[in-house]
């Protein structure tokens, strides 16, 4: 049974864009409150973590054993999951609801199978995986704890992958809230181990060699059982939608093949991608421990570069995501239809929308890394100094913050279409690229800059990607509306200007009069946040951006006092 296609000449003219766009403002506020609530937690997170084990070896053997579950979900389950399990769902309800939702319970069933064989076979392997990601440097003591670590981290890739797939069968049936909420629980658990461990630590900073068997199992039970945590929590939202999980394998004839035709070229794009992501965590870690071998700080190494880049992902996560998750089953529904229009409007709406956030978050971290550093890390076992290299890294992540949201936003209409094959072909250029100039930043710059220089490869690696995937969009989509959206940026960049500037004043006269240091550091974020916000909104109304009115309009209707 399919859907039928509405005649191309009975097709209604395209939706007005302000009608698009605050439908995909409302649909994405609520969202956007939990990720604001998970980002904010998620940073004390990472604070207490870098306060209670420092920026240096031993920060970065737990921040790569935490991160490798992440790395091997994404793999081998995440990206095939993230991709097609919306698009597919949506597809299959509009031919019929209760089909839909056996689809729901055979997927689910094979998925849990699935994540099952993956996390028993990666703990068998952890040694292995551990010698891979972390380098020839990465030995003796350092190596058997960085083990020990990735065996008590790496179940969560089952938790990890339920936790996506219980998700993403919410955001088809319309509600988004829970997923966007769950991390933060996950996030009071990590910032209670945290402040646990700097309570029950000896004197000194800790290394591999004086952490004792009681503070590393509380470190990593305490890790992985926040995780667990913000999977369960999720199974009481998936029953109030009426989800019920019954073990099905009677797929239907056609339907494990189409899956594997989609899953196939998604597996291929996150091998790709992790190919880059290996090479670039292998030339960090060997930089931290070049630095460390010459009489530096190990601070510049992967610590540093994985806490940068996790508060870059601060205004991608509340703005671009939440609109992103809103959008694909909107795309998905009119990709499904063949109604051309109606996806590029959702498109060309999502992106402008993004970036009227967007554009002055990135703005307000390249102004102002170094007092949200020096405010955030600089305590503990984390000195001022190691805090300003994560800040150094993060002024240039801020440069990339505005193409790699865009990027992200355009895989998606691939993905609306079932398109896997685009994204993966795309890959192979965009992850050449990030190799290539990785690897020119390690050969090439001082030992201090290389951390710095590779988050410039990322910066170069998402431009190219915006710039390939335009041109794949226009032959998709016919057109993508490129005008309006290079208008609209143009004028919200010149918004940001203003704002930038003050901020960067803030910085100055603050450090002038009242030195540096954690109150100065404040009173600069506040000031040079609140003054360049108004600024930003004066200038958006002077340059006459419809896209920051309507996002006005929207969040004031839904404030008390506001309507």
């Amino acid at each position: 049974m399919t859907t039928e296609q509405q005649p191309a000449e009975q097709k209604e003219e395209p939706r007005p864009d302000k009608g698009v766009g605050s439908s995909i403002l409302r649909s994405g506020a609520l969202m956007a409150l939990g990720t604001i609530a998970s980002r904010i937690t998620g940073f004390v997170r990472s604070a207490v973590i870098i306060i209670a084990l420092g920026n240096g070896i031993l920060g970065s053997i737990y921040n790569l054993a935490n991160t490798i579950p992440n790395i091997i979900y994404d793999l081998l389950f995440g990206g095939i999951l993230g991709s097609i399990i919306v698009p597919m769902i949506v597809q299959a309800k509009k031919k019929d609801r209760e089909y839909g939702e056996r689809y729901e319970q055979r997927f689910f069933t094979v998925a849990l199978l699935g994540l099952g064989v993956l996390t028993i076979g990666s703990v068998v392997a952890a040694p292995l995986i551990m010698r891979a990601y972390g380098g020839a440097e990465l030995q003796g003591a350092d190596l058997r704890l960085a083990v020990l670590f990735a065996m008590f981290f790496l179940p969560q890739i089952f938790f990890y992958g339920v936790g996506a797939f219980a998700g993403a069968i919410l955001n088809t049936r319309n509600s988004f809230a829970a997923p966007m909420w769950a991390p933060v629980l996950n996030n009071v658990v990590v910032i209670g181990v945290g402040i646990a461990f700097l309570i029950v630590q000896g004197g000194g900073p800790p290394t591999s060699a004086n952490l004792t068997d009681a503070e590393f199992l509380l470190l990593a039970i305490g890790t992985t059982g926040g995780i667990v945590l913000q999977t369960l929590v999720l199974w009481p939202a998936l029953r109030r939608t009426g989800f019920r999980w019954r073990p099905r394998l009677d797929f239907q004839k056609g339907e494990l093949r189409q899956v594997g035709k989609a899953a196939g070229w998604t597996l291929l794009y996150v091998v790709l991608i992790q190919i880059g992501f290996l090479i670039v965590t292998r030339l960090n870690t060997t930089a931290g421990f070049m630095a460390e071998q010459e009489g530096l700080s190990g601070a510049y190494g992967y610590a540093s570069y994985a806490t940068a880049y996790q508060f870059f992902q601060l205004p991608y996560a509340i703005v671009a995501v939440s609109v992103i998750t809103a959008l694909l089953p909107r795309m998905s529904a009119h990709a499904a239809d063949g109604d051309t229009d109606a996806v590029r409007d959702d498109f060309s709406s999502g992106l402008r929308l993004s970036s009227v956030l967007i554009i002055p978050g990135a703005a307000y971290m390249l102004a102002l890394a170094p007092d949200i550093v020096q405010a955030l890390f600089a305590h503990g076992n984390t000195s001022a100094e190691d805090a300003a290299v994560i800040g150094r890294i993060m002024q240039v992540f801020a440069i990339a913050l505005v193409p790699f949201s865009i990027y992200q936003l355009m895989l998606r209409v691939f993905y609306a279409h079932r398109d896997t094959r685009t994204p993966a072909l795309i890959a192979f250029v965009t992850v050449a690229v990030n190799i290539g100039t990785a690897v020119a930043a390690f050969n090439l710059l001082p030992t201090e800059d290389i951390v710095v220089g590779i988050a410039g490869a990322f910066v170069v690696t998402n431009a190219v990607g915006v710039v390939v995937c335009a041109l794949v969009l226009r032959r998709l989509l016919g057109r993508i509306d490129a005008g309006r959206i290079i208008a609209a940026h143009v004028k919200m960049l010149a918004a940001a200007g203003p704002m930038a500037a003050f901020a960067v004043g803030c910085h100055v006269l603050i450090e002038k009069w009242a030195g540096s240091g954690l109150i100065p550091s404040l009173a600069t974020l506040v000031a040079g946040g609140l003054g360049g916000g108004i600024l930003y909104l004066v200038a958006a109304r002077v340059l006459r951006i419809p896209e920051v009115d309507t996002m006005v309009r929207t969040l004031s209707a839904r404030i008390p006092g506001l309507r």
